[in-house]
């Protein structure tokens, strides 16, 4: 008989094969090695790269928002992989002689009162921008340097976060969509093409290395919506992508075009996996380290870490920005391992799928009625290659019983966390439905992590196919502790091919006596999978 073990709270052991893709998975301002975090950023102004029409100096220092920025040759002097990012619109980062140049009148603060910006969308200014880039990116050599690892762009608007506040405030002095979307569409094009070196030689592209730092659906009621698709746009013209602000984990950040993702009509997030972004070697990246700092203070802190970074992770992040003290790497160190375990991974190489079993509002869609599904605003788990519904006849659940409410800030919204079965009704199962190529390996052993509320004292066991017929585990006894316990559960002989009823791969019994709640799913390949060496030899590792 197959051996199950269990552990109180959350477990994130993986099996010795999987290892982090390489030492590059976080960034942070600084390295700091010892935390795992060993790519630091390189910030530049424009107007310490170009400070007279002509000129271009790696010898000037630069200011932007309250910080200092060494010379571009000091700040290379220093070994290591790095990261990019140049601030561009502000009035004191941009060039003094640009505003005369281009005869720029009116400027624009940001919400926080950071600069007032200049109009990037003004041909004049965009290309005096261009300019710019090509300078650093093709002639100082920046875009082919292997230690450069991305580049925020286009550089604009509060901590260049391209938020579309200050085009949005434009529109109230005379700036029409038209306009706006002209220059845009344009735009990152032709950032684009100044990465690949503006040539037909493929050999010099590197505009992956392009990260778009805007987010889908803008916020945009100035111009009714017309904005909602940009960022999907600039993945598509060749930049990555990334957000934030994950640690809102609820808000905004379910229905994402850039990212391949779209609420279905159940509720469920469905993620395109052939959206060429999640397989290349573009970055996706996302920033979890505002908890207790950046003006929020999460009261569960443990709680808002694990689930800000599973956001991040069913977002399929490749890279991670972290800050060592305000992210609490030290403090869970484990969870924080299979974080950048993770980080990057594809099904071909994956140790794990998995779910997090929850029903959670995302308040956006409270006040933007482009896009609605069944049960709007609430969505249905987090899910990563593992997906739980209720479906048939015996398999529909109950929402959990830990009860979250506007946890880190209000726009976070109600979330209970967990799926409980309903045995006075006769739902006594769950149904899982585990990706197909995740899947692939027939000769994989496998185990399931389920983390569970230990209440109650019947037993509770997986079932699943062998091929032939439909099989049980081990049982798992309950003690009636009231904790939180996570089971691992070997599934000896499992083919996951939809042999179950309802086409599920696999289900939880409750053991028909009891109600159980479960809040977290792993499914587990304990051996390196064969499908993980084909795949090494033409996947493009981001």
């Amino acid at each position: 008989m197959a051996a199950v073990s269990i552990v109180d709270g959350d477990d994130w052991r993986l099996p010795a094969w999987s290892q982090p893709l390489d030492d590059t998975r976080f960034y942070s301002e600084q390295a700091s090695p010892a935390d795992h975090v060993k790519v630091r950023v390189i910030d530049l102004t424009w107007r310490q790269i170009n400070p007279s029409p002509g000129v271009f100096s790696v010898t000037g220092s630069g200011n932007a928002a309250g910080m200092r920025f060494p010379s571009l040759q000091d700040q290379l002097a220093i070994p290591g992989k790095y990261w990019l990012r140049i601030w561009v619109t502000g009035e004191s980062w941009a060039p003094a002689w640009v505003k005369s140049d281009c005869n720029i009148t009116k400027t624009w603060s940001d919400h926080d009162g950071q600069d007032s910006h200049l109009p990037l969308w003004n041909s004049c200014v965009w290309q005096h921008v261009k300019n710019m880039y090509r300078q650093v990116f093709l002639h100082w050599g920046l875009a082919a340097d292997p230690d450069m690892l991305f580049a925020h762009v286009p550089g604009g608007f509060y901590y260049t976060e391209f938020d579309f506040d200050i085009p949005f405030q434009a529109a109230g002095d005379g700036l029409s969509f038209a306009e706006f979307n002209d220059w845009f569409q344009h735009a990152m094009p032709e950032l684009v093409a100044i990465a690949n070196g503006e040539n037909a030689n493929p050999d010099d592209d590197y505009a992956w290395k392009l990260v778009y730092t805007g987010e889908d659906y803008p916020f945009d009621s100035t111009w009714n919506g017309a904005t909602n698709l940009f960022a999907r746009d600039a993945v598509q013209a060749g930049m990555g992508i990334r957000n934030g602000i994950t640690e809102l984990f609820n808000f905004h950040l379910n229905h994402t075009p850039a990212y391949g993702a779209a609420i279905a009509p159940d509720g469920h997030i469905e993620i395109n996996e052939d959206w060429p972004l999640l397989n290349d070697k573009r970055t996706i990246g996302a920033e979890n380290e505002c908890y207790r700092a950046c003006g929020y203070n999460a009261r569960d802190l443990y709680y808002a870490i694990k689930m800000s970074n599973l956001k991040a992770l069913q977002m399929r992040s490749k890279r991670l920005y972290v800050v060592p003290q305000d992210s609490y790497l030290s403090t869970y160190p484990d969870h924080w391992d299979w974080v950048r375990n993770s980080l990057g991974k594809q099904r071909h190489n994956s140790a794990d799928a998995w779910v997090a079993l929850r029903t959670a509002q995302d308040k956006y869609w409270t006040y933007d009625d482009s896009h609605s599904w069944n049960g709007a605003p609430w969505i249905r788990n987090l899910e990563r290659w593992l997906v739980q519904k209720d479906v048939g006849a015996n398999g529909l659940t109950r929402r959990g019983t830990d009860h979250h409410m506007n946890e880190i800030d209000p726009d976070n919204g109600e979330s209970w966390e967990g799926r409980l079965t309903d045995h006075a009704n006769g739902q006594d199962y769950m149904y899982f439905f585990a990706d197909d190529l995740f899947t692939s390996d027939h000769q994989q052993q496998w185990q399931l992590k389920v983390t569970y509320v230990d209440k109650g004292s019947s037993n509770w066991w997986v079932e699943y196919s062998d091929g032939q017929h439909v099989v049980s585990s081990d049982p798992v006894g309950r003690q009636n502790s009231g904790q939180v316990r996570t089971a691992s559960i070997d599934l000896p002989g499992a083919r996951f091919s939809n042999q179950l009823e309802n086409a599920a791969d696999f289900r939880i019994f409750n053991g028909g006596t009891e109600d159980l709640e479960v809040r977290f799913v792993r499914l587990i390949k304990n051996r390196r999978p064969v499908v993980a060496r084909i795949f090494e030899d033409s996947f493009e590792q981001p």
